[in-house]
């Protein structure tokens, strides 16, 4: 992200999300209808006016891809956050929120404390749309700049916010981590953990390490949009690795899954074929403690 400018991609993968009511029925899998105000006003009036001139958007090459994609990877963190809330869990804290709207647009979190943590520059914009289109969200902003603030404080900061860190938290990091230096992973991890009481969980998406160091042409090009952006690509992890790393942070690894494997279960199988990347992955984590307790 450039300094002092929201981010562009927060805001691509906001308009995706809402992109996807233009897929067929059978494959909404996620509903956002503030994602694309984020991306332009005119997209946001466009749903209301020229929807069937619209879907034509989902039947470009490329672009239907990304559509998909985005109902799987919203889906699969959507559907991980509702059982934690039907187990109890009234704590969430999205890291890196950019302009996710899940406390708008999930009944489940009706009661759940919702703490969104981003850039200055990308929640003043979020809340200046949601303004606009008269959306009143009840979750609290923390203002975070994370090249500029060390992650060690955020826990203190989140504290300070409301979050009762004797609790069990929700932690949401999603498309965040491609974009970070191992030392802020690793960081970054850390401060996770610290907010982290017995009974949490962690919901993160990654690339895995080849497609950063090996891509594909197609990878490269994408690489090479995102780095115009000022949010260039820097990290994976191999799907192996990942257990261990987490662990060494006290973590305890319970899923880790390719968004392809995710697109075969929850999409027809004519249309989980565009999600066919085994690179991109979700991961679902919990404190060491609460598997212990539950063993």
């Amino acid at each position: 992200m450039r300094e002092d400018s929201p981010s562009r991609t927060a805001a691509f993968v906001a308009a995706a999300r809402q992109l996807g009511q233009l897929l067929p029925e059978s494959a909404r899998l996620a509903d956002d209808p503030y994602g694309g105000a984020f991306a332009s006003p005119a997209i946001a009036r466009w749903f209301d006016k020229n929807t069937d001139q619209l879907r034509l958007l989902a039947e470009v090459p490329g672009l239907r891809q990304w559509i998909l994609y985005m109902q799987v990877r919203t889906r699969v963190i959507d559907d991980a956050l509702r059982e934690f809330t039907a187990g109890g869990g009234r704590q969430l804290v999205i890291l890196g929120a950019g302009y996710d709207c899940r406390a708008l647009r999930l009944p489940e979190l009706a009661d759940v404390r919702v703490l969104e943590v981003d850039h200055p520059a990308t929640q003043a914009r979020k809340r200046s749309v949601l303004d606009q289109l008269g959306a009143r969200s009840h979750a609290d902003y923390v203002t975070w700049d994370f090249e500029a603030r060390a992650m060690e404080d955020l826990p203190d900061i989140l504290d300070e916010a409301g979050l009762d860190l004797g609790k069990p938290t929700f932690t949401i990091w999603e498309g965040v981590t491609m974009y970070l230096t191992e030392p802020a992973i690793d960081a970054s991890l850390r401060a996770i953990r610290a907010w982290s009481a017995q009974g949490s969980r962690l919901a993160l998406t990654y690339f895995a390490k080849g497609r950063i160091e090996k891509p594909t042409l197609l990878t490269r090009a994408m690489a090479a949009v995102v780095a115009t952006f000022g949010e260039p690509w820097k990290f994976g992890w191999t799907p192996t690795e990942l257990p261990g790393y987490l662990g060494e942070r006290n973590f305890t690894l319970l899923a880790d899954i390719a968004m392809c494997d995710a697109a075969r279960e929850l999409l027809p199988a004519e249309l989980a074929d565009y999600v066919a990347n085994p690179d991109r992955r979700f991961a679902l984590a919990a404190t060491h403690e609460s598997i212990a307790v539950a063993s």
